[in-house]
């Protein structure tokens, strides 16, 4: 009888040369922009390419004939070290090339590239050669669907042991699948990723951004990542076209990508039916008109600009983007705090945003509405519905266990971040930035501040949070739990 607690070490090992293969690929388009602009950071990304590609080569060589499928537990060592292995690998090009100073730099950047966070320490992006913003711009895409999505989508031998890869690098309330099978799911959400990526290409080139800057910002505005090509981030781009495009696509890369699967269908009535998304856009509004008014209220703003500024950055800090168009540190008190509010809600499920999720706050609402009907009726069996349908207690308890950890991980963060020499308010905005992969946070890492003076251990910490908001806790927590060791 097969040892179901044992570990199997040698899949694991299987799947991550498979996936530094895929790493790989994408090491080797940036090297190919390299080569169209003749810079200095050709040879940091062939050396980066032979050495990811050559890694997992002899990984897949050495464990080929090993074709045991892999449970629960491999799958969350699997979804956890990937985005590790990956941040490693990611560091290569951005250090080999000089572009970034130290180690610690260069994984900090590389780690939120890929969780779509969006802080950074560099102070002149601009000066970057073009090789390197790709790759950094590109890491925020390939991190904003997910490795295991994209694996799923091209590696076959996965088979029925993707369900759990599935599950586990989707950890929020619905792991929705488009199709019966969990590749097809995969390859379609890809199939609409590439699509909408290549559109907004097309509409931001349109809008006078140059071809090469709008396939980047395509990249991270989609992916919800927030890396731009500028050091003054959207703010750099004048035309209101543009801003309207970015907002868009900040939108639809926030929302679940099932729906815009069904609206692709015309299938609009079930897009609508969707309680999520309808809240989603309830948030995006309302917190958008208040903010505008109190920008219109100053009298610096035209009713046009005070929206527009108002809208693209209550889409950009929701979404988890964290694109900048305007220092909302300036704002009025109230705009400034109401942005922070926005830091603890996030995208939706089946989204590349991160966050809180607002089907938890939709969830946590509605648990309070109906505790109240509860205490009316005691004897009443109140279950809490969602589009008509009863969710299960066990779901609404975990979904009040997420909320716990993750303000009690936020607590935590904060006074650390504290202790390293950063003051409360930039603490707090660095902490709840990273925990939702946002980007800019408040004070000192606030919209027009960076990262990079940050004490080193600070930065590992906010590299931690980022890669546990990324795979929303659980799935990273509990492989140091003893209940996943204990046979």
């Amino acid at each position: 009888m097969k040892n179901i607690n044992r570990i199997n070490l040698k899949i694991i090992i299987r799947l991550f040369g498979f996936l530094m293969l895929v790493e790989s690929v994408f090491l080797l388009l940036s090297l190919m922009v390299t080569v169209i602009y003749q810079e200095h950071d050709f040879k940091a990304f062939v050396y980066s390419f032979l050495a990811t590609s050559i890694l997992g080569g002899l990984a897949v060589f050495f464990y080929r004939k090993n074709n045991d499928e892999f449970g629960k537990r491999e799958g969350y060592i699997i979804v956890s070290l990937v985005w590790v292995v990956f941040s490693l690998i990611g560091t290569l090009p951005f250090m080999w090339s000089n572009s970034i100073p130290g180690f610690t730099n260069a994984f900090f950047e590389t780690m939120s590239g890929f969780t779509g966070t969006g802080a950074s320490i560099l102070n002149d992006i601009e000066a970057l050669p073009h090789g390197v913003l790709f790759w950094r711009s590109l890491t925020q895409w390939m991190g904003g669907m997910g490795f295991i999505v994209l694996a799923l989508a091209v590696l076959p031998f996965l088979g029925v042991g993707g369900v759990q890869l599935y599950a586990a690098e989707t950890p929020g309330l619905t792991a929705d699948k488009l199709q019966p099978r969990v590749k097809e799911t995969a390859q379609r959400l890809w199939i609409i990723y590439v699509g909408l990526t290549l559109t907004e290409t097309i509409l931001l080139w349109l809008g006078g951004m140059p071809l090469f800057d709008s396939l980047c910002h395509s990249f991270t505005s989609l992916g919800t990542g927030g890396f731009s090509t500028k050091q003054a981030s959207i703010e750099y781009y004048t035309n209101p076209y543009i801003h309207y495009v970015i907002i868009l696509f900040m939108f639809m890369g926030a929302s679940n990508f099932a729906l815009w699967y069904f609206a692709l269908k015309f299938d609009f009535k079930r897009v609508f039916k969707n309680e999520e998304f309808r809240l989603f856009i309830a948030i995006i509004l309302t917190f958008s008109f208040v903010i505008a008014g109190y920008l219109y209220s100053t009298g610096n703003y035209t009713p046009e600009k005070a929206f527009r500024n108002s809208l693209f950055q209550v889409v950009s800090i929701v979404s988890t983007t964290g694109f900048v168009l305007a220092d909302y540190m300036i704002w009025p008190p109230v705009a400034v705090a109401l942005i922070f509010t926005l830091m603890f809600i996030g995208g939706s499920t089946g989204s590349t945003g991160g966050g809180v999720k607002v089907l938890r706050i939709l969830f946590i609402f509605k648990n309070i509405y109906f505790e109240f009907k509860r205490l009316v009726h005691p004897k009443a069996i109140i279950p809490v519905r969602l589009e008509g349908k009863s969710i299960p207690q066990s779901m609404v308890n975990s979904i009040f266990a997420f909320f716990v950890l993750y303000l009690f991980i936020f607590a935590l963060g904060s006074i650390i971040l504290i202790a390293t020499g950063l003051d409360m308010d930039s603490a707090m905005g660095a902490v709840a930035t990273s925990l939702a992969g946002i980007g800019p946070g408040l004070g000192s890492t606030g919209p027009v501040e960076n990262f990079f003076h940050v004490a080193p251990l600070g930065k590992w910490v906010l590299s931690l949070l980022m890669l546990l908001g990324r795979l929303e806790l659980f799935t990273f927590l509990i492989i140091f739990t003893p209940v996943y060791w204990k046979k």
